[in-house]
């Protein structure tokens, strides 16, 4: 396997100019973060150009990281063969002498050759390595720490940018006291328009509770939808909290079949905020409970406590590594599957009663009380 030195990258005189190929999905790039952390940190001269999907895109803190973005839209301009032509070519047109992919795909290796630049590395995956300078095997199981965060500083360090790298035990992203104070007044002000807020929620402590019931990857990652519906009346019973659902556009449907069992106390925002505006106001919650979906990393990583309900995935894999977070996972024989949808009775989920949320969120909140005294 060929590696990389640090200088090779560096340059001497000019400042080199490296392409990054970020993954595709939000928490991946979540999880992606402190491998692109160590590379500014380890490349702090050169100039680093992010190549991401524009809905991931507002997930990086491009000032800290001190690189600019490049949107790759392949469900619009870029989208089929002349789309990725004209993205190569405008890519060469930015003369890069180097990129790292920590996307896996092969049309990641594809872009980068048709782009003419000369140092391609990256994982040896979906038969791209002929198209790869710098291939890197795959990591077995057992070889490194399970989490993903670790697959992508693993790359790194194979390349031989890095020499080693401590067990990621928590990623964050910038969330200050004020931003989440301005999230709270944002989010007041938006139920005040789309809901009469309950009497005397403030004096009941004002609880606002934030609730993710989708899953992009498939139906078997949902916690079923009326335990939902039921969770949230709940919440206002024994402790006169608001749930505000999220979720994207095509969760919608399903929120929708939600709120009319969830109570008067409770508010849908699935498919009414951008990326950012869901990162802007998430920080005014109290608690987040969510499925295992791409937004609980971000939220977890904004240190919003954080109860994930984890099913047919490997939580070991996939958890979230906020310093705030906590895990309900469903007993069955046969978890994790990682199937996307379950063949047989859905039991690894249905294990988990509202009870058990119920909880697991007093425990969650309690902590983040404990903490900040």
């Amino acid at each position: 396997m060929k590696t990389l030195r640090v200088e090779q990258l560096e340059g001497t005189g000019t400042r080199i100019k490296i392409l990054v190929r970020a993954p595709n999905w939000i928490g991946d790039a979540v999880m992606c973060l402190p491998a692109l952390r160590e590379l500014r940190r380890v490349l702090p001269q050169a100039e680093l150009v992010l190549l991401a999907r524009p809905w991931v895109s507002e997930v990086f803190p491009l000032d800290e990281l001190r690189c600019r973005l490049i949107a790759y839209d392949t469900r619009g301009q870029h989208r089929g063969l002349l789309g990725r032509w004209r993205m190569a070519a405008h890519l060469r047109r930015e003369g890069f002498a180097a990129a790292i992919l920590f996307q896996n795909a092969l049309d990641a290796a594809v872009l980068a050759a048709l782009s003419g630049i000369p140092i391609r590395a990256g994982y040896a995956r979906q038969g791209r390595g002929p198209l790869l300078t710098h291939p890197v095997a795959v990591p077995r199981s057992g070889e490194i720490p399970a989490h993903e965060a670790h697959y992508y500083l693993e790359l790194l360090r194979r390349l031989g940018l890095i020499s080693q790298f401590p067990e990621v035990r928590q990623i964050l992203l910038p969330a200050t006291e004020p931003s989440r104070t301005s999230a709270r007044e944002r989010i007041e002000k938006l139920l005040g328009q789309e809901t009469s807020l309950p009497a005397g929620w403030k004096s009941k402590g004002g609880l606002l509770v934030g609730i993710s019931p989708g899953a992009s990857f498939g139906t078997a990652k949902r916690w079923p939808a009326e335990r939902f519906a039921e969770l949230a009346r709940r919440l206002n019973e024994q402790w006169g909290a608001i749930s505000i659902f999220f979720g994207s556009p095509e969760e919608r449907p399903l929120v929708e079949s939600i709120l009319p069992k969830a109570g008067k106390a409770a508010l849908s925002l699935a498919g009414k905020t951008s990326l950012t505006e869901f990162i802007r106001l998430v920080q005014g919650c109290d608690l987040y409970v969510t499925n295992d979906t791409g937004t609980m990393h971000v939220v977890a990583a904004l240190g919003v406590p954080t109860l994930a309900i984890f099913g047919p995935t490997d939580e070991q894999g996939t958890r979230p590594l906020g310093p705030r977070v906590e895990l309900l996972v469903g007993t069955a024989e046969c978890h994790p599957c990682k199937l996307r949808h379950c063949p047989i009775d859905h039991r690894c989920m249905t294990s988990i009663s509202v009870e058990d949320v119920l909880h697991a969120a007093q425990s969650c909140l309690h902590q983040d009380q404990v903490a900040a005294q």
